[in-house]
């Protein structure tokens, strides 16, 4: 019976990335994912670098270390993952004020510089003026997540480490080591990482292990590649899915029950193309309690259309699927990082949902954790903060 050093849970882009900084080190790491082609947020993500968006100094050294690692990254993993640094269109609607929507990125790391409508459609020809007040701008990263994610299952392979296609049911721990259950085979290892994003907390619920973590239904319309070229990569400059995080993991317990939903869907309508042409239109963002919910497509696209058609009109009507994935998130927008307190050898990595750029350094901090390394950010972002005070 073969007993590894890591079993990671989860191949998205979380779980590719630590998987691949652990065996680097030298740990014997098996990578655990149930699906053969990924579904997960990692293959319907935006893939947006918000390097310049930090606003704390713990987020602001991430963002820093992420985008430099980002450009090197491919690399070292000797794989293009379609990097590069485009133009960001934050739209205004026209029914706020450009100077005080200017006003709520003043904290950020790099503020985004004001524009007025006809400087914003100068940017990108394809906005509809008569829907914005302006736009805000800055200088924004982006990487294709699949093929990132892939790059780094590749180099984590090619080190040594095992991959299995199977789905994890539960899992036990003991003074021991703790024993994977899945739909396959029972597997052991000295430690278990959970990197399974919006997954996370109902995997963990199942191997009777509490966690505050939640996840969103997040919605998008995927289009083949098309003519239509897009600039810039647009987002709303009110993003409400930040508010919608707060407001529904405010009361825990409504996340025991399936059947519940916290807080109302909401529409941030944005539009990003990738570098084959196709086009990423989204998203609404839904809490539902049921991971497995089952959400009416044809309802969500027609308001997907819609919004977008509004602000960019020639987009609404491309050819499109629309798909939907669970994005996880916590109470305080940081990830969720660290040993499970009371449980041996469990360890969590996840609640990702912004942003994306700060993945490659946590991995890499957390490794050097892990490897008795001493770290005074993962401290803090140990799921022991997110306990209830007794």
């Amino acid at each position: 019976m073969k007993t590894y050093d890591w079993i990671v849970i989860g191949a998205g882009f979380t779980g590719a990335a630590l998987a691949y900084e652990l065996v680097r080190t030298g740990f014997s790491v098996l990578l655990l994912e149930q699906d053969a082609t990924l579904g997960n947020a990692t293959r319907y993500s935006y893939g947006g670098l918000a390097f310049w968006s930090g606003t704390t100094p713990l987020t602001r050294q991430l963002c820093d270390e992420g985008i430099a690692r980002y450009r090197i990254l491919a690399q070292e993993l000797d794989t293009d993952i379609e990097f590069r640094e485009l133009d960001l269109l934050l739209t205004i609607a026209n029914d706020s004020d450009p100077e005080v929507a200017a006003a709520s990125y003043s904290h950020f790391a790099i503020p985004p510089k004001l524009l007025s409508v006809d400087q914003a459609w100068e940017m990108e020809p394809l906005l509809n003026k008569k829907a914005i007040a302006g736009a805000l701008t800055v200088k924004h990263g982006h990487i294709n997540p699949e093929k990132t994610a892939q790059a780094y299952i590749q180099a984590f392979l090619r080190l040594g480490g095992e991959m299995e296609i199977t789905q994890v049911q539960n899992f036990t721990s003991n003074h021991a080591s703790p024993t994977i259950k899945t739909t396959t085979k029972t597997y052991h290892s000295a430690n278990v990482v959970v990197c399974a994003g919006g997954f996370s907390r109902q995997l963990l619920k199942a191997s009777g292990i509490p966690i505050r973590l939640y996840f969103t239904h997040a919605e998008m319309i995927q289009t083949p590649p098309v003519e239509v070229q897009l600039r810039t990569l647009v987002m709303p400059a009110h993003l409400q899915r930040f508010q919608l995080e707060a407001e529904s993991s405010r009361v825990d317990e409504l996340w025991n029950e399936p059947g519940n939903e916290p807080a109302p869907p909401i529409l941030d309508a944005g539009a990003i193309q990738f570098q084959d042409r196709s086009i990423r239109l989204g998203q609404i963002s839904r809490v539902l309690t049921e991971p497995n919910a089952e959400i009416d497509g044809k309802i969500s696209e027609s308001w997907l259309r819609r919004s977008i058609g509004e602000i960019l009109p020639v987009l609404s009507s491309l050819p499109g699927t629309w798909h939907h994935c669970l994005v996880a998130f916590s109470s305080d927008r940081l990830p969720v990082i660290g040993a499970i307190p009371e449980y041996h050898g469990i360890y969590i990595f996840s609640g990702f949902s912004n942003p994306l750029v700060i993945v490659p350094p946590l991995a890499q901090r957390f490794r050097n954790y892990l490897s008795g390394k001493e770290d005074e950010i993962i401290c803090q972002l140990s799921p022991v903060r997110l306990q209830s005070p007794i």
